[in-house]
């Protein structure tokens, strides 16, 4: 079982290196990077590649780790208790199942990822500990122990937004997804536009890196919005010749709304634009 990319998904020998370490290990695998770096298509490409199940587990700010194992309704069960209900005998009718209870009982070994934890309080990650580790559980309900059938294969995915606690972190094998360098965008791109022209792909990639390397932006534009604004390009027939154009004074590429993503931004390469036009009238 090693991971060696898929035609869809362009994985650098670092991050394969990361994946398959993480699947021998029988480690939890945390990757962190830039929002649009594919943390969480990875995960669907790794599943695709090995062919195995993929069950996901998305994160928000109000999930608690409680809810991966299961969730207990009592307040279902005394209502139906009221009612006369047949089924309150039956405490298994008020359990719901969660995710890491769903990959814990898969029939084959899946890939379970954990995606964006950082969006949780700051105690989920070590609420987990225990269960990852060993990879089972106890339902104070029904008395059960739950134990993996088959250890899945769990990614973790992080944008950073608050630190994770050591004593996780020491639990996991790590990789961090670098911003792809200029060969691997074109790389990405030529996946998705084939037949896209070698000049139009250049002039993209120069206008796009140029402006991720303006001093003072807000919010760098991603891959998933350079692929947005290739399509847009295309779909208005931007050709290169206008993308090559070098004007100081309209630095606000066409179709800037798909790069750029808040106002602050937009009005930053509009001074820049404007303080050129003063400088030319100088």
């Amino acid at each position: 079982m090693k991971f060696e990319g898929t035609k869809d998904y362009i994985a650098t020998e670092d991050l394969r290196i990361a994946v398959n370490a993480a699947i021998t290990l029988e480690r939890p695998l945390l990757v962190k990077g830039e929002p649009g770096t594919g943390k969480t298509v990875l995960a669907m490409e790794v599943a695709k590649a090995l062919g195995t199940p993929l069950i996901e587990w998305h994160v928000k700010s109000t999930t608690k780790a409680q809810q991966g194992l299961y969730e207990y309704d009592a307040v279902s069960r005394l209502r139906d208790s009221q009612l006369g209900d047949e089924r309150v005998h039956d405490i298994q009718n008020y359990i719901k199942k969660g995710k890491l209870w769903e990959a814990f009982t898969h029939g084959e070994r899946p890939i379970l990822l954990i995606d964006e934890i950082d969006k949780a309080d700051i105690e989920f990650p070590n609420d987990l500990l225990l269960e990852l580790d060993r990879m089972e559980f106890f339902v104070y309900e029904t008395g059960e122990t739950v134990k993996a059938a088959h250890r899945p294969i769990v990614m973790i995915t992080s944008n950073n937004e608050k630190e994770l606690p050591d004593a996780f972190l020491r639990r996991c094998f790590f990789h961090y997804i670098k911003f792809p360098d200029a060969d691997t965008m074109r790389e990405i791109v030529d996946v998705h536009f084939p037949d896209l022209k070698k000049s139009l792909i250049r002039e993209a990639l120069n206008v796009f890196y140029d402006i991720r390397d303006v001093p003072g932006l807000k919010k760098k534009p991603s891959t998933s919005e350079l692929l947005d604004w290739i399509k847009l390009l295309l779909n208005e027939d931007v050709g290169a010749d206008i993308l090559r154009e070098r004007d100081p004074t309209k630095l606000i590429p066409p179709l800037h709304g798909a790069l750029l993503k808040n106002e602050q931004d937009v009005h930053l390469f509009e001074r820049l634009a404007f303080m050129a036009r003063r400088e030319g009238r100088q």
